[in-house]
């Protein structure tokens, strides 16, 4: 008989139990053991040395805090039953289970527009079977086809429990403090009124610490420059990797990962075999094959891996207006002459983007929050702090990147 009964021990939460033996299963699975091989942050330790979690770390703190969001609502006369207990705990835990290596560079180069969550769900079907079915109220919760709301937006809203441990825990490991939330307290602050998650008067503080701790977090450390850098060239290797290995170029790599650039995957013909290939990818494949290629004959793959390997990086500008073209084309045109390369190899070193953030989504869900007197309005209007309708404001940005003097 093995002892399910296990405990983790977490450096933010302390003691973390399991709740019970499906529980333990799911966790033992091996698409869930394969989250200890991905990291969290992505590339971001290239800036911050900690940011070494992965999202494994982060599953089983959602969970724990899970257990205290269903312990405080029943406190305050909520019904939730066993079933639904259960499906909370399955769904906040599987609810990034499809990320691939460095989280978020698969889905813009190997993968063809498959996003994270589809992969999730995919995975999530394919463990229902695997446990007779015992997922499928979980399945529907994670899809927000739930009617009781507030069951879909502790996993996925405005104030879900995802969010409440990664802020904490990312500022944890970067060492990035102003992103340090008190998660405990915003969840004893927790109720809910007509089938709608709401929070107590009491806890507006809290609630605005939390949205100014997601602003602050996005620009310094999830939209960090250089990080952002990192993640380009890595979504870069693996588009080259793949645009070579489509000329019939044979590239050294996993049989995972040689599967990938391979062949074209899509929604379409993601199968249970793609599922089971994606299931054995991780982030060691990628910095397995970035070792090999740093050595390749091929002058766009050997720099790209070589920058990420001895994080010799590009240079990164970030501005408040667009990059005009006749700016990269200076860039482009440079490299060109200096190493004789064509412009389209020269354009995997010189681009630009944009990133956005908008740390309240008005839109999409409020925060809103419950008065003594039973009356409920949104935080922005509830809150005497000037600036929270400033973070309901989506503020682009755009960067450039190019070679520093010489590759």
């Amino acid at each position: 008989m093995q002892n399910k009964l296990k405990i983790f021990n977490d450096p933010i939460y302390g003691f973390i139990t399991i709740p019970n033996s499906l529980i333990f299963d799911l966790i033992e699975h091996k698409y869930f053991q394969r989250l200890r091989r991905i990291s969290q942050m992505g590339m971001s330790y290239l800036v911050y040395p900690g940011a070494h979690h992965t999202r494994f770390h982060h599953a089983l703190g959602c969970m724990h805090l899970m257990q205290k969001a269903v312990n405080v609502l029943r406190f305050k006369g909520i019904d939730i039953s066993a079933d639904e207990e259960q499906a909370l705990y399955m769904a906040i835990l599987l609810h990034d289970i499809g990320h691939g290596p460095f989280s978020h560079a698969m889905e813009h180069s190997i993968v063809n527009g498959v996003s994270h969550e589809e992969i999730s769900l995919l995975f999530m079907e394919q463990l229902n079977k695997d446990f007779n079915l015992s997922l499928t109220l979980a399945i529907q919760i994670f899809k927000g086809e739930h009617p009781r709301k507030f069951l879909c937006q502790l996993i996925s809203g405005q104030l879900d429990m995802d969010r409440a441990d990664y802020l904490k825990r990312d500022s944890f490991y970067t060492g990035v403090a102003e992103g340090n939330i008190n998660s405990e307290r915003l969840i004893t602050m927790l109720n809910v009124v007509d089938n709608e998650l709401v929070v107590e008067e009491k806890g507006i503080y809290s609630v605005e610490k939390f949205l100014v701790a997601r602003r602050l977090m996005y620009w310094q450390v999830y939209l960090h420059k250089t990080s952002l850098a990192a993640e380009q060239l890595l979504i870069r290797v693996l588009k080259r990797a793949k645009e070579l290995t489509s000329l019939g170029v044979d590239l050294k790599a996993s049989a995972a990962l040689q599967f990938f650039l391979k062949q074209e995957i899509t929604s379409e013909n993601f199968n249970r075999e793609t599922l089971d290939v994606f299931a054995r990818l991780d982030d060691y494949d990628i910095i397995a094959a970035m070792k090999e290629w740093q050595f390749h004959e091929d002058f766009v793959l050997k720099n790209l891996c070589d920058m990420l390997i001895n994080r010799d990086l590009l240079k990164v500008k970030l501005k408040n207006k667009k990059i005009k073209k006749e700016k990269l084309q200076v860039h482009a045109q440079k490299l060109m002459e200096t190493y004789g390369i064509s412009n389209e190899e020269a354009n995997y070193f010189v681009f630009t983007g944009e990133i956005s953030n908008q740390a309240y989504q008005i839109k999409k869900q409020h925060i809103n929050i419950l008065y003594k007197n039973g009356k409920i309005q949104d935080i922005i209007k509830a809150s005497d702090q000037l600036n929270l309708k400033a973070l309901s404001k989506t503020v682009t940005k755009y960067y450039i990147c190019y070679p520093k003097e010489k590759l």
